[in-house]
């Protein structure tokens, strides 16, 4: 049968999951992501949200191009693929609290 008072507390439960799902994605948008390449030759460092903070490259690599390039999409790549791995983990997470939520409220 059909509660209201149950409706009105997976309401209010709602605005609140939204609310920190909100603070979620913006904790997870400012965590910063760190990969080395070439055994530390190059160190980039990028923002949850995408954005690159930090890179640094070993004075060595100025002179030899190829490497330099090589180097730098390997590390950008796997520090994006970090990037992407965390936020699938943030949000199957929140499903799974939100589908136990909803199972809780049902009782």
């Amino acid at each position: 049968m059909f509660d209201v008072n149950n409706l009105n507390g997976l309401m209010g439960n709602m605005k609140e999951k939204m609310a920190e799902y909100e603070d979620l994605k913006n904790q997870q948008e400012e965590k910063v992501f760190t990969v080395k390449s070439g055994g530390g030759l190059i160190e980039v460092q990028i923002k949850g949200s995408g954005e690159v903070v930090d890179l640094n490259i070993d004075d060595t690599l100025l002179s030899d191009k190829e490497s330099l390039q090589i180097l730098l999409m390997g590390c950008l790549n796997e520090c994006y693929e970090q990037v992407d791995k965390d936020k699938s983990a943030t949000a199957m997470n929140s499903m799974m609290n939100g589908i136990g939520d909803l199972m809780n409220a049902k009782q």
